[in-house]
């Protein structure tokens, strides 16, 4: 049976704090260091570079700017101006033009037209669901926007439910290309009309008694083939890598086939998986909620467009953005972010390409006094392998936000040291003392945002890492978060 799935689990697992695999190539080796600059610190703290030679990672792949959050004295200024890959810390770059731009009271509207006559409860005509980029379109809200279309009488539609995905124009995406895992749901496409990140949510829950584990699944999606149980692994059988017992195969459209077993000590758990044919989630999710609501439909949900004159029954109102900037930066939401750079270009440039996008944030960048070649834009969400900033030029943009009266909306979106986010796990002697934005990819490791010393100083940081062996220097970034706080 399907269950209801909390929308903190399920912003957790949408969202990359690591991602590589077949296919990524290593950062090409960056250009020979620029000189320090005057009043910066000339060599990596030594507990720095004893982490660094830990994880055998030579120093000249570290790039590293410590800054007061107001004036140019530099604390530390290592290889800051050299272009690396930052991986999620560009999200910084997205959020912060978005806030600036469009406000931190923004949402987006997602506008529900009704074309037909009503006999009774039954509608005689078809329902249009208009998407213009919400990147929280989730399940609860989905289920809300449905019922609301029962409280306008309408209980059957003889005619069809037609979503318009308009609103971006996009070039055709091989979720596999990044990293050849389509199914993770960190390698999903925006869309106008994204529902529940085109995410399915499997729940697997373990019944010893009858010797398999039962499967729940959110949404329920109409025409898709999923095991309803799989056999429980042999008593005694430990936890372990249970997603690889599993032997799942998520490549069949329309199907999820189970091959495998479930380890009953895994007790229960969430999978979030993007099935196949991700075209075909939006249609089936809505045909399954509509349909579990006690809903008929005599069509069928396909894509479309909203026809000229047709004026909306009433509209799903999004969370505000400072609130989905939050989800973006706290748990590093890939799609959310690539949806937040089109929904910039549709709302200032008036055309949701990814060329109009880069446009628009380019002249921001330009703005706020950012060289071109200090930045390479893409997707706005780091997963990429041809994004590149460099560390010197993120840390000015970040003394720039501190002074920005959008400043606290930024602050609060990022991960606290120890606490929370892609940082709750994170311990060491600064401990709830950094709001500090993670990026991870295979080799890439990044830090970026602000911390305090123990005197009570703010610094911002900007760390990156390019090397083979960059996950493994991750300490080497903690140590630096540290230095700062023990030395100021």
């Amino acid at each position: 049976m399907s269950r209801f799935l909390p929308l903190l689990r399920l912003a957790l697992l949408a969202s990359c704090c690591l991602a590589g695999g077949a296919g990524f190539a290593s950062a090409p080796a960056p250009t020979p260091a620029e000189p320090v600059h005057a009043g910066a610190q000339a060599a990596l703290p030594a507990p720095v570079l004893a982490a660094l030679q830990r994880a055998k990672v030579a120093p000249e792949a570290l790039s590293a700017v410590v800054l007061p959050v107001q004036g140019e004295s530099g604390r530390l200024l290592w290889q800051g101006e050299l272009l690396r890959n930052p991986a999620s810390v560009m999200k910084l770059v997205t959020t912060y033009a978005a806030l600036e731009l469009l406000g931190p009271a923004y949402t987006w509207q997602t506008p529900v037209y009704v074309d037909g006559q009503m006999h009774g409860d039954t509608l005689r005509g078809s329902v249009y669901i208009q998407g213009r980029g919400d990147p929280k379109l989730v399940v609860e809200r989905v289920w809300l926007l449905l019922r609301r279309l029962q409280a306008q009488g309408i209980r059957k539609i003889d005619g069809d439910i037609v979503l318009d995905r308009s609103a971006f124009v996009l070039e055709p995406h091989d979720a596999g290309e990044f990293d050849g895992e389509p199914w993770r749901p960190y390698n999903v496409a925006p869309d106008a009309l994204l529902v529940n990140f085109n995410a399915l949510t499997l729940d697997f829950i373990p019944d010893v008694a009858a010797g398999v584990a039962r499967i729940g699944h959110e949404p329920p999606l109409a025409g898709m083939e999923i095991p309803a149980t799989v056999p429980l692994a042999a008593p005694g059988s430990a936890c372990g890598d249970w997603r690889a017992q599993l032997q799942a195969d998520f490549a069949q459209p329309g199907r999820i086939t189970l091959a495998g077993s479930y380890p009953a000590a895994c007790g229960e758990r969430l999978w979030s998986v993007a099935p196949a044919d991700p075209a075909s989630f939006g249609p089936r999710a809505i045909a399954g909620m509509w349909r579990a609501l006690g809903g008929t439909l005599g069509g069928m949900v396909r894509q479309g467009s909203v026809p000229a004159g047709l004026q909306p029954a009433f509209a799903s109102t999004s969370p505000a953005l400072s609130e989905i900037v939050r989800d973006i930066n706290k748990y590093s939401n890939n799609v959310m972010a690539r949806q937040l750079l089109l929904s910039l270009a549709l709302e200032q440039g008036g055309s949701g390409t990814l060329q109009a996008a880069q446009a628009v944030l380019g002249q921001w960048w330009s703005g706020h006094g950012g060289q071109a070649q200090e930045l390479v834009l893409d997707n706005g969400a780091g997963l990429s392998r041809e994004g590149r900033i460099s560390a010197l030029a993120l840390a000015r943009l970040l003394q720039q936000a501190w002074a920005s009266p959008v400043m606290p909306e930024l602050l609060s979106s990022l991960p606290i040291t120890g606490v929370d986010g892609t940082l709750r796990r994170r311990k060491g002697l600064a401990q709830g003392a950094g709001h500090l934005k993670t990026g991870s990819l295979r080799d890439v490791a990044a830090i970026a945002g602000y911390t305090q010393g123990k005197s009570g100083r703010r610094y911002v940081l900007v760390a990156i890492v390019n090397h083979a062996n960059a996950l493994a220097a991750r300490p080497a970034l903690d140590a630096l978060v540290d230095w700062v706080w023990a030395e100021r």
